[in-house]
């Protein structure tokens, strides 16, 4: 990448990080679609380097939020002790690159969805319980998707803990913020259990969005003009999700089928293998130790 690359990718990277922050989220997806339509990060590299990024805002926006009483434990370990170790399985699970581009479409598509809706807010003053098998359920099918893909899951959660009117908004934001870190942190930590590769200019990037973390995340839940962002955003996801599928070069072919003659003959030949292979050592034993 040229340097006016990395440079615009940077301060896209910190637009997106004041929007998603400003929430309790991290932001991969967004980076995750910036990286698809500017096509210079090569493809192996885009899921580590949307959960490094991840981190550096997630921990910011976890500490902001938890000093304004916007996080639970209560309602946060149940997701988390079953997302973590799923993220890690995921993040080892290395998907090839035509299989993670027509995965990360959909993702982005999917995503791109609770952007164009208004944001629900919750059923009045009432907060129920979670569920805790339920809790548990959702943490892991959560945390593997994020893992494999490269997100911290927290725009998977956050509906469904308004829309199960399990937080308001302030702790939805809060317990995201924090489910988006752990979970990038172990698909992270997964990632590198098998491959051991970030971009060089994931430092640079790194400290955009950690500007642009702690304006969002002091933002808060202030309105300035966000659905405008939000919908804006989601076109970009819509277009991104598509170049992915788009770039997904097409299955291969499968070779024609072996007749049933030679599947015949290939059946004989692995059974007589198999045969000679049982019966070489008796053979050695009998015929040829004696004579040695």
């Amino acid at each position: 990448m040229t340097i006016v690359e990395i440079c615009v990718l940077g301060v896209v990277f910190l637009a997106i990080s004041v929007l998603y922050s400003s929430v309790g989220h991290g932001g991969a997806s967004g980076y995750l679609a910036a990286m698809a339509l500017a096509g210079t990060v090569p493809i192996g590299l885009m899921k580590p380097t949307a959960l490094s990024l991840n981190i550096v805002v997630a921990t910011l926006a976890t500490v902001r939020f938890a000093r304004v009483g916007g996080f639970s434990w209560r309602l946060f370990a149940p997701f988390a002790a079953t997302s973590i170790p799923c993220a890690f399985l995921g993040g080892v699970w290395q998907l090839d690159p035509t299989n993670y581009k027509r995965v990360l479409g959909l993702l982005l598509l999917v995503t791109a969805l609770p952007l164009l809706l208004r944001q629900p807010a919750g059923a009045g003053g009432h907060r129920r319980r979670v569920p805790i098998a339920a809790g548990l359920l959702i943490g892991a099918v959560i945390g593997l998707v994020s893992g494999l893909i490269g997100v911290g899951g927290g725009i998977f959660l956050s509906p469904i803990l308004l829309l199960a009117c399990w937080a308001d908004t302030r702790q939805t934001a809060g317990v995201s913020a924090a489910f988006i870190l752990v979970n990038s942190v172990a698909g992270l930590l997964g990632h590198f259990a098998g491959v051991q590769q970030l971009p060089a200019a994931v430092g640079l990037w790194a400290a955009a969005v950690a500007v642009g973390g702690f304006i969002g995340s002091g933002l808060g839940s202030r309105r300035f003009g966000r659905q405008l962002f939000r919908r804006a955003l989601a076109v970009v996801l819509i277009v991104a999700g598509i170049k992915m599928f788009l770039s997904a070069p097409p299955e291969p072919t499968p070779p024609n089928p072996p007749t049933a003659q030679e599947a015949v003959g290939r059946a004989m030949a692995r059974s007589a293998d198999r045969a000679y292979a049982a019966c070489e050592p008796v053979i050695f034993r009998r015929y040829v130790s004696p004579a040695v």
